[in-house]
């Protein structure tokens, strides 16, 4: 028995009783790694109007470039998690790392629209892994009450690597030397400076346990959500809503997910855990992130293709009428953070969030082509304000409530449902975009060759201008229309965080919460 009570004792320090200054220079590489893979989605925001337009793609590829991402990273979020819980996370971090490297190479050197999607892939399940693990291993060196001390350098991280991003896209499309190909390249130094900074930085014990992964309830659950996105995105675009394509598809879709909840349920060992579920604040976070995933994502990721199409900004002009949401998600994100770590108290903040995100979809449901931009940004900081309160912060409820072994599963589930309404509301709509959008031009000018018939992405500098007036309308007219979906569903968010149950926040970490569980079991 005294052997087994040792044995979760083995680093005579453990991560989770490091001082700040420890704690910081371990974070070091992680913070890398979310910069990196923030800085690829947002580098590549506004110069996506201009590589769609340069490869020959259509309005549905704009939307599977983003929406193939979000779909590799929804699939295997689960499936990182659950090796978290299972492996080291040092190298499992390290992994996603290089799968990301390489999807961005292949990306900056794609020669047409298909290269470019697929290559999305490989970068999708990287992103996967960094958006899992980094909530992982954060969890597991900070307690959940001193967690919020730290999120202002996760907001810090997050608002340099979002304003940068499109900054540094915006200027090298502009730029004829550069070029959008290095939108996919810059980011491959920071990918491999991180590796190296979290071999050198990083040390977590693992636990050794006598598991098998549930690789086969992984890849029905890969397979199911990726049937049903496939539909949303080609639905109303490449066949009908009520065609015999959606009934096969959304048929299929679901009698695949049935049968992973039958594998879930039966496995010793499953990926998303049904009894977890059982627990009244994961099932209301992860229901909160989901709609959180298909409000907000389902409505921004259109942003920068209406302030080019609609106000005929350039990209970097585009990346600076970014800034005031992003001002707003940082400052709300960081002070947040520190009243919940000083007062422990939780709910208000996220009910406040919710609240301020679901008004500041309904604002921007009231632009068109002539928004004043002063009007556009209050709009975006009040939207920005609340998504900083929301999204960090159902993680860290969600994490407190669980045990200290299943803190991967728990936090890749939140962050699984988010992506995944996320990637449901870009492609659903995405697919109302280009729909209203073509719908928009033919009843003013009838098939726009170049510009409305096929969905193609317009070049808005080589239309006349009675032509480019009309698509700007256009664009504008359907933009805001993608807030007024998405409002009504923030809304729900709103009802979804009211029932959580208020929990005090625990003082110790996940690795020394673990280490306790497992001297308790070694004795029983």
């Amino acid at each position: 028995m005294s052997a087994a009570m040792t044995e979760p004792r083995e680093p005579e320090s453990p991560p989770g009783s490091m001082g700040r200054k420890q704690v910081l220079e371990a974070m070091s590489g992680l913070m890398m790694g979310m910069f990196v893979a923030i800085l690829a989605s947002t580098v590549v925001a506004n110069a996506l109007p201009r590589i769609v337009s340069e490869l020959g793609g259509s309005q549905s590829s704009y939307t599977w470039v983003v929406t193939t991402e979000l779909l590799a990273m929804t699939a295997t979020v689960p499936l990182w998690g659950k090796l978290s819980d299972l492996y080291n996370k040092k190298l499992l971090i390290q992994l996603s790392l290089g799968l990301f490297v390489v999807g961005s190479l292949v990306a900056g050197f794609a020669g047409n629209i298909e290269v470019l999607i697929a290559s999305r892939v490989a970068q999708g399940i990287g992103a996967g892994g960094l958006t899992a693990l980094a909530q992982v291993i954060m969890a597991a060196i900070v307690s959940p009450r001193e967690l919020g001390k730290y999120s202002g350098i996760f907001g810090a991280v997050f608002a340099v690597g979002t304003i940068a991003g499109p900054l540094i896209g915006g200027v090298m499309v502009d730029t004829s030397w550069l070029g959008w190909r290095w939108c996919f390249f810059l980011g491959v130094p920071f990918a491999v400076a991180a590796i190296l900074l979290l071999q050198r930085t990083l040390n977590l014990p693992t636990t050794r346990r006598d598991v098998k992964v549930d690789y086969l309830g992984a890849f029905l659950i890969m397979a199911g959500v990726s049937t049903l996105l496939v539909w949303s995105s080609l639905a109303g675009h490449q066949f009908a809503w009520g065609s015999l394509w959606t009934v096969g598809l959304v048929t299929a879709g679901v009698v695949i997910l049935a049968l992973a909840v039958y594998v879930e349920s039966k496995v010793a060992e499953p990926i998303l855990p049904l009894g977890m579920f059982r627990n009244r604040t994961i099932t209301l976070t992860t229901l909160a992130s989901f709609l959180v995933g298909v409000a907000m994502f389902g409505g921004t990721v259109f942003l920068s293709q209406y302030f080019q199409l609609s106000l005929g900004k350039s990209p970097t002009v585009a990346g600076l009428l970014s800034l005031p949401m992003i001002f707003g998600l940082l400052v709300s994100s960081t002070v947040s953070g520190q009243l919940i770590s000083r007062t422990g108290k939780w709910k208000s903040h996220l009910l406040l969030g919710s609240t301020l995100m679901t008004v500041g979809l309904a604002l921007l449901g009231t632009l068109d082509a002539k928004t004043n931009l002063v009007v556009l940004g209050a709009y975006m900081v009040v939207l920005g304000v609340g998504v900083g309160m929301l999204m960090q912060n159902l993680v860290l409820v969600a994490q407190n409530d669980v045990d200290a072994h299943d803190l991967g599963t728990a936090t890749s589930t939140l962050s699984f449902f988010r992506s995944l309404g996320g990637s449901i509301g870009v492609s659903a709509l995405g697919a109302v975009l280009a729909n209203r959008v073509t719908a928009l031009i033919i009843e003013d000018l009838g098939p726009l060759p170049g510009g409305g018939e096929g969905g193609a992405v317009p070049n808005i500098a080589a239309l006349p201008e009675p032509v480019a007036n009309v698509v700007r309308e256009a664009y504008g007219e359907a933009t805001s229309e993608l807030f007024l979906i998405s409002a009504p569903i923030a809304l729900l968010v709103i009802v979804a965080v009211a029932f959580l149950k208020h929990k005090p926040l625990k003082t110790q970490s996940g690795n020394e919460r673990l280490a306790e569980e497992t001297v308790a079991e070694a004795v029983s």
